[in-house]
């Protein structure tokens, strides 16, 4: 119970920055739509790329746009690593509750809100212009929501374990913009990792950014075996979260707090 009010008080906090919802939800369509007619310029040229025909290729340029938000695939979203630069992660350390499960808690209900305030606008205006897929198997809507939620939860752990690295070095900035890179090109976000020839195709799929924008997206228009891909978000999910909780006891008894 009280992780469920945590990700409530999560998504009620962030439900305040309605206006910065707004020009996300904004910003993201623009470059859906802008994304979406390179695209259908290179399916027109070569029909059938990736497995994809071009109502597929479109959707998958939504639903990314549409993960931007959620999955927060640009970073962020977690206020740790200022916490540890502030000092006040020592209050946190404090709590009778898990320091990593308190922060997914409150990650969920932002990645609600979100889903929601920012991810919806512009699903509908791709819908509206272009024709989108939709599922009309109820279990595919399910699988969907399934994966979503993994993805957002390791989503959470890689950025979890990017906040927690200012326990140790002074200026984490650098660690924040190689993990930005890093999934916006393993994840699916730029371009489908379907498209990334050979073993560097095989490389990306394996890693665990694939389960934030990829699998989600295979997993709504049907091209991936559904247990498999679960399976597969299930087992980067626990590995990850299982890394940062070795992390924060490590974190724990170091004590290092750069605010004092």
């Amino acid at each position: 119970m009280l992780y469920a009010r945590i990700a409530g008080y999560g998504f009620r906090r962030h439900s305040t920055y309605r206006a910065a919802a707004v020009a996300g939800a904004f910003t993201n369509t623009v470059f859906g739509i802008l994304r979406a007619y390179v695209l259908i310029a290179l399916w027109q040229t070569r029909p059938g790329l990736a497995g994809y025909d071009l109502a597929d290729a479109v959707t998958f340029c939504f639903l990314s746009q549409a993960f931007i938000g959620p999955m927060q695939v640009f970073g962020g979203g977690l206020e740790l690593s200022e916490r540890v630069r502030s000092g006040d992660v020592a209050l946190d350390l404090l709590r009778p509750a898990s320091l990593q499960m308190w922060n997914l808690a409150d990650d969920l209900g932002r990645a609600c809100y979100l889903l929601l305030g920012r991810s919806l606008p512009p699903t509908i205006a791709g819908a509206a212009l272009f024709g989108l897929v939709v599922p009309d198997d109820p279990l595919t809507w399910l699988s969907f929501m399934t994966g979503l939620v993994l993805g957002v939860i390791v989503s959470f752990a890689l950025r979890y374990l990017v906040a927690l690295s200012a326990c140790w070095i002074l200026d984490d900035r650098g660690v924040h913009t190689i993990s930005m890179v890093t999934t916006l090109f393993f994840s699916g976000m730029v371009l489908p990792l379907n498209l990334f020839p050979g073993r560097l195709g095989t490389l990306a799929e394996a890693l665990p950014w694939s389960a934030m924008v990829q699998v989600p997206a295979d997993l709504y228009l049907g091209k991936r075996d559904v247990l498999e891909a679960l399976g597969f978000q299930a087992m980067w999910a626990t590995a990850l979260l299982a890394l940062g909780a070795l992390a924060t006891n490590a974190a724990r008894r170091k004590v290092v707090i750069q605010g004092g």
